[in-house]
C-alpha cells in the first residue's frame, strides 16, 4: 500500500512539473495585469461615478450603477484575457543559421574513391563495378568532402577518430554563428544536437557545453538514430521547450553527421550506399522567440511517422551482413515508402498552409473520386507553389529530389537548390537543408515575405517539412557557396 502511494505521488510530481513553467508565467503575468487593471478601473469607475453625481438631471441618481458592481466584470475580462495571452504558442523565428565549410584538403574526387576499391582487398570486382555505376549516376561533383580518416585506403574511425571529426565540424560552425549573431552565450537557454551515427559518451552536447562554458541550467538534449530528418525535428522540439521559457529566450540548434563511424568494409551493395552518397557537413541554427535581429519566422512544423509498417521500418536499416560487417543497408523499397511518407505529410500540412481555393479544389476532387469510385481518374496534386516561393528538398539522390519534385509538381527552377546542393557537396544528411537555404540566399532570389518550405526524410520511416517565412533576406555573401556561386546553376541531366 506504501509502494502504491509512493508511486502515485511521484507521478503526480513527474506532471506537476510539466505544468510549472507555464503555471508560473502565466501567475506572473495575471498577477501584473490585474494589479495594473484594477488600479486603472477603479480610477476609472471614480471619475464616471463622479460624473453621474455631477449630473442628476440627465442619469436619475437611483438608477446610477454603483462603480463596484463594474469591478468584478473589468477583473474577470482581465483575467479571462491574460490566460488567453499566457497560454498562446508563441512565434518563433530563426535569427540566423551557420553551415559548416571544409578545406580543400578534405576533397574527395570521384576517382579517389574508386582507385581505392580497385586497391581494396576485402572488395569484389562486382562490388567495384557497383560503386562505379552509383558514382557516374550520383550527380555529384568532384568537391565533395570526407573526413581525414576516409582518405586513408583502408579507413578505420575509432572512438578518437570519431571525436576529432566531430571538433572538426562542430567548432567552427558554432563560432561563425555565434560571430554573426553576436548574442551573449548565457542567452542561450536550449541546447540541441542532433548525429545519427556518433553517440559518445559524454555526448557532443556536453563536448559543446564545455568548450564554450554554457549556463549550467540549460536545457540539453540529444537526438540520434533519425539520420536525414533529424535535423527538421531538431528545430521543431527546439520550438516547442521555447514556448515555456522566459520570453526572449534562445535555442541553439547543431545539426551534423559523423561518418567515419558509418564506413562499411563489406560487399553487400545495400550497405555500400552510404559509403558511395555520404559526405561531410554540419549546420548551426539560432532560435528566438524574440524578432530582433530575426532573418525567418517559423509558419509550421509537420512530423509524420510511419514505423508502424514494417517495410518502412527495416527500409533504413543499421545491422551487420554475413560476415559480421557494421553498416546502414538501404532498401529498395525505399523510393515508394518516401513516396507514401511524403504523401501522408502533405496531407497533413497542406490544410495549414494551402490558400483557401486550393484547398477548396482538393477537397472536391476526393469528394468526386470517392462517388465515382473510379481508379483511373488522375490524382489531383495540390498546387503548392501557391504557398511556397522556395523548396529545400532532402539530398538523398537524384531519384529523392525526382521522387518530390513529380510528387509536388514542382519545376526545375525550383528544385535548382537540391540539385545544385547535391552536385557541390554530396548527401549531408540532416544538414543539406541548410546549404540548400543558404544556396537560395546566395543568388539573390530570396525576398522580404517568401515562404521557404524544408523537406527532409529520415530513417523510421519519417518524413518532416518545416515552412518558414523571410523576414530579412541576407545582406552579404559569406557561407558555404561564397567561392563558388558563380559557377551554379550547371546542367546535370546527362549524368543522371
Amino acid at each position: 500500500m506504501h509502494a502504491t502511494y509512493t508511486t502515485l505521488l511521484n507521478s503526480m510530481s513527474s506532471h506537476l512539473k510539466r505544468f510549472r513553467s507555464p503555471y508560473h508565467r502565466a501567475a506572473n503575468i495575471l498577477i501584473m495585469r490585474i494589479v495594473i487593471a484594477t488600479t486603472l478601473a477603479g480610477a476609472a469607475l471614480t471619475k464616471v461615478a463622479q460624473g453621474v453625481a455631477a449630473a442628476p438631471q440627465i442619469v436619475p441618481q437611483p438608477s446610477a450603477i454603483c462603480p463596484i458592481h463594474l469591478l468584478p466584470v473589468v477583473i474577470l475580462f482581465i483575467v479571462t484575457a491574460s490566460f488567453l495571452l499566457a497560454f498562446r504558442r508563441r512565434t518563433v523565428y530563426l535569427v540566423d543559421y551557420a553551415c559548416f565549410v571544409a578545406s580543400s584538403n578534405f576533397r574527395y574526387p570521384k576517382a579517389t574513391l574508386l582507385e581505392h576499391a580497385h586497391i581494396s582487398p576485402l572488395l569484389h570486382d562486382s562490388t567495384i563495378n557497383f560503386i562505379s555505376t552509383i558514382l557516374e549516376r550520383s550527380c555529384m561533383s568532384d568537391q565533395t568532402y570526407v573526413p581525414p580518416i576516409l582518405s586513408y585506403t583502408e579507413p578505420y574511425c575509432g572512438l578518437d577518430e570519431a571525436r576529432v571529426e566531430a571538433e572538426l565540424i562542430v567548432f567552427p560552425m558554432i563560432d561563425e554563428l555565434f560571430a554573426k549573431t553576436c548574442i551573449n552565450i548565457d542567452a542561450v537557454r536550449v541546447f540541441i544536437t542532433n548525429c545519427s551515427a556518433y553517440f559518445p559518451v559524454p555526448p557532443i552536447a556536453d563536448m559543446i557545453v564545455n568548450k564554450y562554458k554554457l549556463r549550467g541550467d540549460i536545457h540539453l538534449m540529444n537526438l540520434s538514430g533519425m539520420a536525414c530528418t533529424a535535423s527538421m525535428t531538431a528545430v521543431g522540439t527546439a520550438s516547442n521547450m521555447l514556448q515555456v521559457m522566459p520570453w526572449g529566450s534562445h535555442a541553439l540548434v547543431v545539426s551534423t553527421e559523423i561518418i567515419g563511424p558509418l564506413y562499411y568494409t563489406g560487399n553487400k551493395r545495400s550497405m555500400q550506399l552510404a559509403n558511395i552518397l555520404f559526405r561531410m557537413g554540419g549546420a548551426a541554427k539560432l532560435l528566438s522567440t524574440s524578432r530582433s535581429k530575426a532573418r525567418f519566422r517559423l509558419d509550421h512544423f509537420t512530423r509524420t511517422i510511419t514505423a508502424a509498417d514494417d517495410v518502412a521500418y527495416h527500409c533504413v536499416y543499421q545491422e551487420e551482413d554475413e560476415n559480421g560487417n557494421f553498416g546502414t543497408a538501404l532498401s529498395k523499397d525505399l523510393m515508394g515508402v518516401a513516396g507514401d511518407a511524403l504523401k501522408a505529410n502533405i496531407t497533413l500540412s497542406g490544410r495549414h498552409v494551402l490558400p483557401g481555393l486550393e484547398l477548396l479544389r482538393f477537397l472536391i476532387f476526393r469528394l468526386v473520386k470517392k462517388v465515382l469510385r473510379s481508379r483511373k481518374m488522375i490524382q489531383y496534386i495540390p498546387n503548392f507553389c501557391l504557398a511556397f516561393q522556395h523548396f529545400c528538398i532532402h539530398v538523398g539522390g537524384p531519384a529523392v529530389i525526382t521522387l518530390v519534385q513529380h510528387g509536388l509538381n514542382l519545376s526545375d527552377k525550383q528544385v535548382e537548390a537540391s540539385r545544385m546542393t547535391l552536385h557541390r557537396f554530396g548527401n549531408q544528411l540532416s544538414a543539406s537543408v541548410w546549404y540548400e537555404l543558404a544556396y537560395i540566399e546566395a543568388k539573390c532570389e530570396m525576398k522580404k515575405g517568401n515562404k521557404v518550405l524544408m523537406i527532409g526524410f529520415g530513417a523510421g520511416y519519417e518524413c518532416n517539412t518545416l515552412g518558414w517565412v523571410c523576414i530579412q533576406p541576407s545582406s552579404n555573401m559569406d557561407g558555404p557557396w561564397a567561392n563558388c556561386i558563380y559557377h551554379y546553376p550547371m546542367d546535370v541531366s546527362n549524368k543522371e
